[in-house]
């Protein structure tokens, strides 16, 4: 059983080479790495392909798009270029542990029919150091405890997720049928990773957690998700994103995490704790708006989403880096 390990990566630089050398790293060789560059499109540094050409490592393979796509798009072809049985797409930020592989491998076999398989991750910051930042402080605490290994699905891990999406994406390995029959529905970039595990769950699939991290999963503040909490997009689309998850498993008749979905209480808290930096800022008319959309309740319902403003449905324009 080989694992695929696809790197949507956006032009050169150390970070990326620290991602492939965690790769090449791995206790257990059956693995193989495919870069897709979506950064040489974009006037990005080239210098990428030659470097992991010049690895001469057969299980490396370099791909660039001639176009730029925007995360939700490479991220797509990441999955559709993979031919593995299970499939890791792994930031280009951050590191796998040295027994990634073999315990994901290991994972697969002993439950063969999960769809996906869940890690966990240690934190580092822009330096690579170990670090607790509040944001995963949070998401410690909403997770499941595990000893070893637990099977979950159903609504029961719809509803722990909603209420904080304690899964780390990077860490995540895929059933490669399961990520092509779903893929990544345009529209979403920050949510991409929520809305993709519901769908799963929606369709009978469930999860096996891992009680150790498999990955060095890095907080810094170039990165998409801190860069879109600081502009208020990230909430606006996670916010369309709730409304419609909330009317979808309303209908379905999952009332808990249905209830999780109208609530998203972490994402309302992470809006809160944004609000004294804009405010020192002096950018009252961007607070307002966080503010306003933390506290507006999301409405019950099976037409929730077709209630909420045209402005804050998912899918429209082309996903960005």
């Amino acid at each position: 059983m080989l694992v695929d390990v696809m790197v949507p990566a956006f032009g050169d630089g150390a970070l990326v080479r620290e991602t492939v050398t965690s790769v090449l790293a791995q206790d257990d060789p059956n693995w193989r790495l495919t870069v897709i560059d979506d950064g040489v499109a974009a006037g990005r540094d080239p210098g990428l392909g030659d470097w992991l050409t010049g690895l001469a490592e057969p299980r490396v393979r370099y791909l660039a798009n001639p176009e730029r796509l925007g995360i939700n798009r490479n991220f797509q072809r990441c999955a559709e270029a993979s031919s593995a049985e299970l499939v890791v797409i792994l930031g280009s930020d951050d590191r796998l542990l040295p027994d990634f592989v073999g315990r994901v491998r290991q994972a697969a076999q002993r439950y063969p029919d999960a769809a996906f398989i869940h890690t966990g991750a240690r934190i580092m910051d822009a330096a690579g150091q170990p670090a607790t930042p509040l944001v995963d402080r949070v998401k410690a605490l909403t997770a499941p405890r595990v000893r070893d290994s637990a099977r979950l699905g159903g609504e029961p891990l719809a509803a722990s997720l909603l209420r904080g999406n304690w899964m780390y994406f990077p860490s995540v390995a895929f059933r490669r049928e399961v990520l092509l029959r779903h893929g990544f529905r345009p529209g979403y970039d920050i949510v991409l990773d929520l809305d993709l595990y519901l769908r799963i769950l929606r369709d009978g699939g469930d999860a096996v957690l891992l009680e150790r991290p498999g990955i060095e999963y890095r907080r810094h503040p170039d990165s998409l998700s801190s860069a879109r909490a600081g502009d208020g997009s990230r909430f606006a689309e996670e916010r369309a994103f709730f409304a419609e998850a909330a009317a979808e498993f309303a209908a379905l008749g999952w009332r808990r995490t249905a209830r999780a979905a109208r609530w998203h209480l972490t994402s309302r808290l992470h809006v809160l704790c944004k609000l004294p930096g804009l405010l020192a800022s002096g950018d009252l008319g961007a607070a307002g708006a966080l503010l306003r959309g933390a506290l507006t309740p999301i409405p019950a319902g099976p037409q929730a989403a077709s209630r909420l403003p045209d402005s804050t449905r998912p899918g429209e324009g082309v996903p960005s880096r």
